[in-house]
């Protein structure tokens, strides 16, 4: 995996809009969970290549210090040498004095090659330095996105927790409005408003007919006392 590739797909997946593929997703509690374990199994890749390039760049970098201290000792061991062979020549030994010189003139070569082998680095470590940074940079928006993922699976199993509930509360409520016993109290109240009333028309009648019977009572009375004063006057006139 190169570190282009890399880096585009941190780019690509730290700037994923978990809202429209929410919106896209026949079952949201499952897309959630899939881009999560997505989320979590590049975050992993994406680490150990992260982790691959910031190692090439401290080995370029443990290079570059090298060179740099390699250039200084062979600027120091040239200096050496060449002090050296101006004291050898000062003191008439101009053989051993050339002799110096040339190991300063070796030193100095080699303080060059270091120097340049250094400065050569360092246009490539200042690139890889910013790659490590911007692939960081991703990680840390993938890590902000997965816990917004977390996040935001959670609350959706809970509001879908919560809706069932409601659901079953609504569906109970239903039934009970169905069997409503209110109902049923109306109905045994009607059913004993029609007994009462039945009684009513009973008495109705039955004091109709003890009316009818007195009646009769007087009226059988009133003939007995015609009767009875019909025979007072027979026995006046004997």
């Amino acid at each position: 995996m190169t570190k282009q590739t890399v880096l585009g797909r941190v780019t690509q997946l730290a700037k994923a809009n978990v809202n429209a593929l929410l919106d896209q997703a026949e079952d949201p509690q499952k897309m959630l969970d899939q881009l999560i374990r997505d989320y979590t199994n590049n975050i992993a890749e994406a680490e150990q290549a992260v982790a691959s390039t910031i190692g090439n760049l401290r080995l370029m970098e443990q290079d570059h210090k090298e060179d740099v201290e390699a250039a200084a000792e062979w600027g120091g061991k040239a200096l050496a040498a060449s002090r050296k062979a101006d004291e050898l020549r000062g003191a008439g030994s101009a053989a051993e004095a050339d002799k110096f010189d040339n190991l300063a003139k070796v030193a100095l070569g080699r303080q060059l090659r270091s120097e340049q082998e250094a400065r050569t680095a360092e246009p490539t470590i200042a690139s890889q330095s910013e790659v490590v940074d911007r692939l960081r940079t991703g990680l840390d928006q993938m890590k902000t996105k997965l816990s917004e993922l977390k996040a935001k699976r959670d609350e959706l199993v809970a509001r879908a927790k919560s809706a069932q509930a409601q659901n079953r509360m609504m569906d109970a409520v239903k039934s009970i409005d169905i069997l409503d016993p209110t109902s049923e109290l109306s109905r045994f109240e009607d059913k004993v408003r029609r007994e009462e009333a039945k009684a009513l028309g009973k008495q109705e009648l039955a004091a109709s007919s003890l009316d009818a019977q007195f009646e009769q009572l007087d009226s059988l009375g009133a003939g007995a006392e015609v009767e009875a004063r019909l025979a007072a006057l027979k026995a006046g006139s004997a």
